[in-house]
């Protein structure tokens, strides 16, 4: 029986990554000839081009794009496969990255309390936050990402998820606000004031203003801005009303009492269940599996 070269695979998966014979072969720790020869055999084998020149760059051949996962999940499983795991886990000597993609009202509402979390029990350990500027599992399918940190959304059929907490929406205001008072803000309240809202994508309509609708109401919005502490800070230093998680609210008013009130919105809108998510190549590691559990734990502390 043929048996393939397997050592063909990881070189492979450095062309895949990288795009580039050069950038393969710094990857392997090759010289460029040495990767372009394996080129030429990975073509023989595959009977694909993989990689062709345009204009000054390198492409990945459509046949090439499709096998790139494919490619750096049988190397991850291979790699898995010839290393015995840990039998127990030592996180006082525990060196580890660990990536965390999260906006940025979760890293502000629970990253203290998670980075002090670690460093007491695994000094050895950082913490990597890293922005979502789009929802999309290909930072955990490729190993950029060791969790994702969010609402779900499509991430697709292999990846794990596991709720966090429930949360929902709040109206923050300048502690000097008309409708900072101690008392309940009705829908006429909430729409005689203008408004900042938070969205990665410029959007400026969300539920709350179909909420409003039903009633005959329509808010005005004086302002977009990209993410739920800038929407604070607008609030802050304004008339502005900002309407965010009350997971993040809490942390903001609880740090500002003196400058910020929160309050209930005079409208129903849906709860949000924020869950962390993660690769199934990493469901079995010993460390991931502690961060994970670290995670829940401290997001379900009061």
């Amino acid at each position: 029986m043929s048996v393939p070269d397997l050592n063909l695979l990881i070189a492979l998966d450095a062309l895949l990554a990288s795009g580039s014979v050069a950038g393969a072969a710094r990857r392997l720790g090759l010289s460029p000839s040495a990767m372009s020869r394996t080129l030429t055999r990975l073509r023989d084998t595959t009977g694909d081009a993989l990689l062709v020149r345009a204009g000054r760059q390198m492409v990945l051949t459509p046949y090439a794009e499709a096998l790139r996962e494919r490619a750096r999940t049988a190397v991850e499983d291979a790699r898995a496969v010839l290393q015995s795991p840990p039998t127990t886990l030592d996180l006082a000597t525990l060196q580890r990255v660990f990536t965390l993609r999260a906006n940025d009202g979760f890293i502000e509402a629970f990253g203290p309390r998670l980075i002090a979390a670690v460093a007491q029990v695994a000094p050895g350990v950082q913490l990597r936050f890293a922005a979502k500027p789009q929802k999309t599992a290909a930072p955990l399918r490729e190993g950029e990402a060791d969790l994702e940190i969010g609402v779900l959304n499509a991430m697709g059929p292999e990846v794990r998820v596991q709720a966090l907490f429930r949360d929902h929406f709040v109206g923050v205001v300048r502690a000097g606000h008309p409708l900072a008072r101690p008392r309940e803000v009705t829908p006429q309240d909430y729409v005689a004031h203008g408004h900042v809202v938070a969205s990665r994508h410029a959007r400026d309509h969300g539920p709350v203003d179909d909420a409003l609708a039903r009633l005959g109401l329509r808010r005005r919005i004086v302002a977009v801005v990209p993410g739920f502490p800038a929407a604070v800070a607008v609030a802050r230093a304004s008339d502005l009303i900002a309407l965010v998680p009350a997971s993040y609210a809490a942390s903001q008013c609880t740090a500002d009492a003196a400058a910020l009130h929160a309050f209930k919105l005079p409208v129903p809108l849906a709860g949000i269940t924020v869950s962390q998510m993660w690769h199934p190549r990493l469901h079995g590691d010993a460390a991931h599996r502690w961060l994970r559990e670290l995670v829940l734990a401290q997001c379900r502390e009061p």
